[in-house]
């Protein structure tokens, strides 16, 4: 019988963990077994991918830009790259703003439903974080991002995965030294890298065996541990809204890739389904960015030169999915507590959301700090800010999960792009887990 692809089997995990997690909300001992017993199953698997992002950036990029050979096309790649995600981004923001302008979400809610969620949230950890990290961001410098891609030491960088973009920089400060010293001087040290991106590719491999179960050990955990349900429902209208705009989103992707590529659109969603479905379960486009590398790379056929460097980029600065959900978030919270929101408003929410996604960080949670920064913009009044928050904390992860899919297909979509438009997006190469393991047996 034949062996059922990745993406089925993950898909069949995410079900059954999605039913698992519901009936264990049913039971008196149910979420504690489900913390307990279930979910470090999920967070070993996560643990496991974060483990070998950095190798897997340092080897990649550093392989990528030595076989270059030519420091004008490394510049060509970075400019079209950051020129694309800027562009995509204001799309999806656009989006967004649209529906909610049209669909209204925040005209139905009562206020009954908003002094409840006021009441359960607004005094929520995970509320007041949010509130502390943006304050902190905002008393920064206007070219403090800029500072902070600059490391001072580069083994505290690549030690801590949320510095990933300070990794970015010293992996292309070292990689076009290397191509400075000359071929022969840098041979011994591109030897060694590409001797260890091909270990870390396999140890996705390996590490994508156990997919499935992480998936359900994930998936059964969020379900567990959900909020009230009454309040799911009353939040429905507004999650609908910033859904239909993420599924605008991957029809976006789709066309673009059809038309630029001319590489059919089913067969793009379908190559990238498992790194998507694991978008979808972690809610961390740096969690799933060794599944996103494997993915365009050896089932695409995006070369290593472009993707090396466009998918780690993206992984820290596109957020498409995440700025579409800024601008519905901010509307849906000004239509619900009665904040006249005008024009000029709405576009200082397309600039802000831009201009705050290039910070945020790839871990979840990080549209919530991006939308206190939003709502400042706009001149939202302070006192107000922990009750616009508490209005869609309830939704938050559900959201979260899917515009982390949409960022992360966004990423492949630019690659592909910018492989196609530099010559080097060819015929894919798959390797599996046990290519090798005759020789080993």
């Amino acid at each position: 019988m034949k062996k059922l692809e990745l993406h089925w089997r993950i898909l069949i995990g995410m079900v059954l963990g999605i039913l698992f997690g519901f009936g264990m909300t049913y039971v008196d001992w149910g979420r504690d077994f489900v913390l307990d017993w279930i979910n470090p199953l999920g967070s070993i698997f996560v643990k496991l991918l974060k483990l070998i992002a950095i190798p897997l950036i340092l080897a990649s990029l550093i392989k990528g830009i030595s076989d270059l050979k030519d420091i004008s096309k490394f510049r060509n790649i970075g400019l079209r790259t950051i020129a694309i995600y800027i562009g995509t981004t204001v799309i999806a923001i656009s989006i967004g703003l649209i529906l909610v302008n049209l669909l209204k979400p925040g005209e139905g809610i009562s206020e009954d439903t908003i002094a409840k969620l006021t009441e359960t949230y607004s005094s929520d950890s995970g509320v007041t974080s949010k509130l502390e990290e943006a304050h902190r961001q905002q008393d920064s410098g206007p070219l403090q991002f800029l500072e902070d891609m600059v490391p001072d030491n580069a083994v505290k960088a690549l030690g801590d995965n949320s510095l990933m973009l300070q990794v970015i920089f010293f992996t292309i400060f070292m990689g076009i030294s290397m191509l400075l010293i000359g071929e022969e001087k840098a041979k011994p040290l591109k030897d060694f890298f590409d001797s260890l991106n091909d270990i870390v590719l396999k140890m996705v491999d390996l590490i994508m065996l156990s997919a499935p179960i992480a998936v359900f050990a994930l998936l059964a955990n969020v379900v567990a541990t959900s909020g009230d349900p009454d309040l799911l429902i009353a939040l429905l209208k507004y999650a609908g809204v910033v859904t239909l705009g993420l599924l605008l989103m991957i029809v976006f992707y789709s066309v673009v890739v059809a038309t630029f590529t001319r590489y059919s659109p089913w067969k793009f969603l379908k190559e990238m389904s498992p790194a998507q479905l694991l978008a979808f379960s972690t809610s961390s486009s740096a969690a799933t960015l060794p599944v996103t590398m494997e993915r365009v790379e050896e089932h695409i056929g995006v070369d290593k030169e472009v993707s090396s460097f466009v998918l780690p980029v993206g992984a820290t600065i596109n957020m498409d999915g995440t700025s579409l959900y800024q601008g519905v978030a901010a509307v849906f919270i000004a239509q619900a507590l009665g904040f006249d929101l005008s024009f000029s408003g709405q576009l200082t929410i397309v600039l802000t959301a831009l201009l705050a996604s290039i910070g945020s960080a790839a871990v979840p949670g990080a549209g919530m700090v991006m939308l206190v920064i939003v709502l400042e913009a706009i001149g939202f009044p302070q006192d107000k800010l922990a009750i616009g928050l508490a209005l869609i904390f309830a939704v938050d992860r559900p959201l979260d999960m899917l515009r982390t899919v949409v960022n992360v297909t966004g990423d492949a979509c630019v690659a592909m792009m910018v492989a196609k438009s530099v010559g080097k997006l060819g015929k894919p190469h798959v390797q599996n887990w046990d290519d090798h393991y005759d020789e080993v047996k």
